[in-house]
């Protein structure tokens, strides 16, 4: 059982697992580092702890970012979205971000080739 503020779990939609969306994002240069899961226990021991806390679907446990690797997250905030579905969580990230070592996790994949808009031009 969570220890989540039912006022705050009660706005949060959830996907089939429990989980909510956490896009990661450094605080002073709104740098997007990454993308975690939380589920209430999470969310709950990141806003009260000062340190990130995430879900990890993969090894199906609780994980506080940079416990074995070092890399810390250091809360600053946490916002809910519109929607209730996506936590932003805004840190101090020391280290790497991304499990491969790099500053983000999206380093990795690289850059897409999306067109580039320009918002002075309207259909």
């Amino acid at each position: 059982m969570s220890s989540l503020a039912p006022e705050i779990a009660q706005q949060l939609k959830r996907d089939e697992h429990g989980l909510v969306c956490a896009v990661v994002q450094q605080h002073d240069s709104g740098e997007v580092l990454m993308v975690g899961w939380m589920d209430d226990e999470a969310l709950h021991r990141t806003l009260t702890t000062g340190r990130a806390t995430y879900w990890s679907r993969s090894r199906g446990e609780y994980w506080r970012k940079g416990d074995t690797s070092g890399h810390t997250q250091h809360v600053k905030s946490v916002a809910l979205d519109c929607d209730g579905d996506v936590v932003l969580v805004r840190v101090d990230q020391v280290g790497a971000a991304c499990h491969t070592g790099t500053r983000t996790c999206f380093e990795a994949g690289g850059d897409l080739g999306a067109v580039v808009g320009d918002a002075g031009q309207r259909p």
